[in-house]
């Protein structure tokens, strides 16, 4: 899966492509909030999308991340372990994935098992931690670490309630789409035939 050599043709243009959308200015805001938020349980990564991939890559990092915006006790993830066996890291990457989504990121925001494994679509990856970043800061539970300008707010439901006289008065309006009736009239108008 890995050992895949390189690309020709337009699967190399779609992969370039792809590779340009990953944001290095991202990366650093996003080392830098896990950082914060795991403490002095991971160590700082290798500069570039190569060793942000690496970090990254075996899962127990993400797996941190994810219990670590949660109260003690209710850590989505029980076992973290490191492992060098590559169906383990992908599982860890597996498990993060799924903690993520009930944690509250849609499907569609989450990244792909082997996007990040496989290193063949990084800013996916960086798509999906900034949505999660996004999503604790607009919790405000408390848990989460770091600051809260290095993500875009989130927007917030903002309901109205409208009394029933206002709603009636609504009814006797005709909309401008569908046309006026400013100046109608039936003077002129003769009969068919």
């Amino acid at each position: 899966m890995a050992n895949r050599g390189p690309s020709y043709g337009l699967s190399r243009e779609v992969q370039q492509k792809i590779d340009r959308q990953y944001d290095p200015e991202l990366e650093q805001i996003l080392v830098r909030w896990i950082l914060a938020q795991c403490g002095g349980d991971v160590a700082q990564p290798a500069p570039g999308r190569d060793g942000f991939q690496q970090w990254l890559k075996d899962g127990t990092v993400l797996c941190r991340l994810i219990n670590s915006l949660h109260p003690r006790g209710q850590s989505p993830v029980a076992k973290i372990q490191a492992s060098a066996m590559a169906f383990k890291q992908m599982e860890q990457i597996s498990q993060f994935l799924q903690a993520a989504e009930r944690y509250g990121i849609a499907a569609t925001d989450i990244f792909q098992t082997v996007d990040l494994w496989e290193g063949k679509n990084m800013a996916c990856v960086q798509r999906t931690l900034m949505n999660l970043g996004s999503l604790a800061v607009a919790k405000g539970d408390g848990l989460f670490v770091g600051d809260r300008n290095w993500f875009p707010k989130k927007s917030q439901e903002n309901r109205r309630v409208f009394s029933e006289d206002k709603l009636k008065e609504g009814q006797s309006v005709i909309g401008l789409q569908m046309g006026t009736n400013r100046g109608a009239s039936q003077a002129g108008m003769t009969g068919y035939g």
